[in-house]
């Protein structure tokens, strides 16, 4: 069973949430939080697989719920220095998926460096929010389209005249690859419209950040759209 933490301060879209959950085969929800401060303590005690975070919450917010949540479950999982005698309690970092009206939270570009797997919206369609939680839970990033959208408003420049230099370096099909990763497609998505397997997929992506020096795939979104080589889905 895939465990999923829900929090949002809203009890209307956190019971909602909790009831379509509930509802789903292969899932179970692991606990609500109303708070960031909650959610941190709930995270600790149930660890759950995936967590729906709300991004505006009173008290502690969703970024710093995040970032606590992922750095105590990364110290736990790490060996403890010599002399400890441990090795750690094997504890897996939760994937974190942000619920957010986006338009109106300039500030949550933040959660990308503390390590939130993905954005939607809080209108997505159930069948879409259920895809995108074992999206997320498989290791991949994922961004709604209006949220990939801002991405781009608010961190690409325009079109650069000067390429960046490790494009020259990828092959035809990582340019491809690339470019429809800009456009906000997920592997399975790329794979599907490439008539690849997703695990060649996600080696064409990996390949594709080694060569360009990026780090996430946020990063990969914005380079091709500043480098103009963004495909656009038919």
């Amino acid at each position: 069973m895939l465990r999923v933490l829900v929090v949002d301060d809203q009890f209307l879209i956190r019971s909602g949430l909790t009831a379509l959950l509930g509802a789903a085969p292969g899932i179970e929800v692991a606990g609500e939080a109303a708070d960031g401060e909650e959610a941190v303590r709930l995270a600790a005690e149930t660890r759950p697989d995936v967590i729906l975070m709300d991004i505006r919450m009173p008290g502690t917010d969703g970024i710093t719920a995040t970032e606590r949540i992922l750095a105590e479950a990364e110290a736990e999982a790490e060996p403890e220095p010599d002399g400890g005698g441990g090795e750690g309690t094997g504890r897996v970092r939760p994937k974190v998926l942000v619920l957010t009206t986006f338009d109106s939270d300039a500030y949550v570009f933040r959660a990308l460096s503390v390590g939130a797997s993905g954005f939607l919206l809080k209108d997505t369609p159930p069948d879409r929010l259920l895809a995108a939680i074992a999206t997320v839970h498989a290791g991949e990033m994922l961004f709604s389209p209006r949220a990939l959208q801002g991405i781009i408003a608010a961190y690409a420049a325009p079109v650069t005249r000067d390429p960046h230099p490790g494009l020259a370096a990828l092959t035809p099909r990582e340019r491809e690859v690339l470019g429809l990763v800009g456009a906000g497609l997920s592997n399975s998505d790329i794979a599907e419209r490439l008539v690849l397997s997703a695990a060649t997929v996600k080696t064409h992506v990996h390949r594709c950040m080694s060569k360009l020096g990026v780090s996430s795939r946020a990063q990969a979104v914005v380079l091709a759209h500043e480098s103009g080589i963004v495909t656009r889905p038919s």
